[in-house]
């Protein structure tokens, strides 16, 4: 990373400790924060988009905490990452890997400024590879994923009824929904792609675009497509298109 700046997402549901996040940054010459979000939907897609080099990230949210956020884009993007939190226990486990650190609310600005150095001197010293690793070690040691239920819980007319993971083929974005593909039925739920994605096993379902995520074991065949794109066809012949940010998850699935 040599001598550019550090390129920084800040997230936290409070505004108060935003905005005490952006004035204690505002006085870092490494640092560039380069966006804010207030809950984990946005930090997902923040990281995403804007693939930062450091993120300092809420623990505790609604919806998707802040652990949420990072196995949601643990395939497509790993920045290093400073948590800050309420709850000593989270810190603890935090530093006990040391992909990461912490900062404990309310940030006292001695100690943010020492964490500041010791992220800038990681950044500036090791690989990017360095950094995914550690990251990808740290999801697996300090917060496992919460067991995943083997159904989907779907809404309909007053009911409520239960689709099967292993039976789901596909999953897409449909405005504020998803919308959930599972042979010849097709159900609306009403939420996020991040929450859904949380809730798929990861070893089996995999993003290949913002607003699609499939089943691999369903996966037939993948088409090289325009400007590094893919095309990937179900088992029933659906074809799905592969977006740019997740070109390495497709590859990856070749490999």
């Amino acid at each position: 990373m040599a001598d550019a700046r550090i390129r920084t997402l800040i997230v936290d549901d409070e505004p108060l400790a935003l905005r005490r996040l952006r004035a204690l940054l505002a006085d870092e010459p490494d640092i560039e924060i380069v966006a804010e979000a207030v809950n984990g939907t946005e930090a997902v897609r923040s990281i995403t988009t804007e693939r930062p080099d450091l993120v300092f990230l809420d623990v505790q949210m609604p919806g998707l905490d802040g652990f949420d956020v990072l196995r949601a884009t643990a395939s497509i993007h790993q920045p290093f990452v400073v948590f800050v939190t309420a709850h000593d226990e989270h810190a603890i486990r935090a530093f006990e890997v040391q992909a990461v650190d912490y900062l404990l609310k309310p940030v006292i600005e001695a100690r943010f400024r020492e964490a500041v150095r010791r992220v800038v001197a990681r950044l500036r010293g090791e690989s990017t590879a360095d950094i995914a690793r550690q990251m990808a070690q740290f999801l697996e040691r300090v917060a496992p994923a919460p067991a995943r239920g083997g159904r989907i819980a779907v809404k309909r007319d007053g009911r409520v009824n239960f689709v099967r993971v292993e039976d789901i083929d596909w999953v897409e974005a449909d405005g504020d929904l998803v919308r959930v593909h599972a042979g010849k039925e097709a159900h609306t739920i009403r939420e996020t792609m991040a929450q859904i994605e949380a809730k798929l096993p990861a070893e089996r379902f995999m993003r290949v675009h913002r607003s699609i995520i499939v089943n691999t074991e369903r996966v037939r065949e993948v088409q090289p497509w325009f400007k590094g794109d893919y095309v990937l066809i179900m088992h029933d012949g659906t074809k799905l298109r592969s977006g740019r940010t997740y070109r390495q998850s497709v590859q990856a699935l070749i490999d």
